[in-house]
């Protein structure tokens, strides 16, 4: 919509609004109904036109302003959803970062296990001649429980595999997490007490 034609408009209705004050010689400007529009009240054909040309100025602009109302509407819907889809992609984002740091840690924990077995193993080895019989039973349930953590991390890694491609962010292997936490804590603690034997 073109304002600088509305303004150039309702400016020449004005122009002709006081040429025919001139005409007629009325002061009064003409009565305002409850629409808004301006009521013919008199002057002849001058009042006539000219209420017709504030009425015409008056329709065009609240058109305009409809207009702009609805187009702004329609902006602000657009925002919104724009607004909807960043918030909706930010938690996807977050969701996956949290994914990502539950795999990294649920790694760590089969490797560490499997690093404590191969560990125990060399120095069990090592000292399979002096070993005593409660220090082969306390090393081989350290064996169990680190290969019980490195099963238990690889399992939970499965499940946070199955989760992320749900649209999780793999807290469902969580708990399968903190029990491969303590099964390696407790296996580690054991193969340092069958050395004590």
């Amino acid at each position: 919509m073109n304002f600088g034609l509305l303004f150039k408009a309702f400016d020449t209705a004005m122009a002709l609004r006081e040429v025919a004050k001139r005409i007629t010689g009325s002061p009064a400007p003409p009565p305002v109904g409850d629409s808004g529009l301006v009521h013919n009240s008199g002057g002849g054909i001058a009042g006539h036109i000219e209420a017709r040309l504030t009425n015409v100025v008056v329709a065009a602009l609240k058109e305009a302003f409809d207009r702009d109302h609805a187009r702004l509407e329609l902006e602000r819907a657009q925002i919104e959803e724009q607004r909807r889809r960043a918030e909706e992609a930010m938690r996807q984002e977050l969701r996956r970062q949290a994914a990502d740091r539950e795999l990294a840690r649920l790694r760590l924990l089969a490797g560490t296990a499997l690093v404590g077995w191969i560990a125990s193993v060399g120095v069990f080895v090592a000292r399979l001649g002096s070993a005593t019989t409660p220090a082969r039973i306390a090393m081989a349930m350290g064996w169990l429980l680190l290969l019980s953590a490195m099963a238990t991390a690889f399992t939970a890694q499965g499940r946070a595999g199955r989760d992320i491609v749900g649209g999780g962010d793999g807290s469902a292997a969580a708990g399968a997490g903190s029990i491969a936490i303590w099964l390696l804590t407790g296996g580690l603690a054991l193969a340092a007490i069958s050395l004590m034997f």
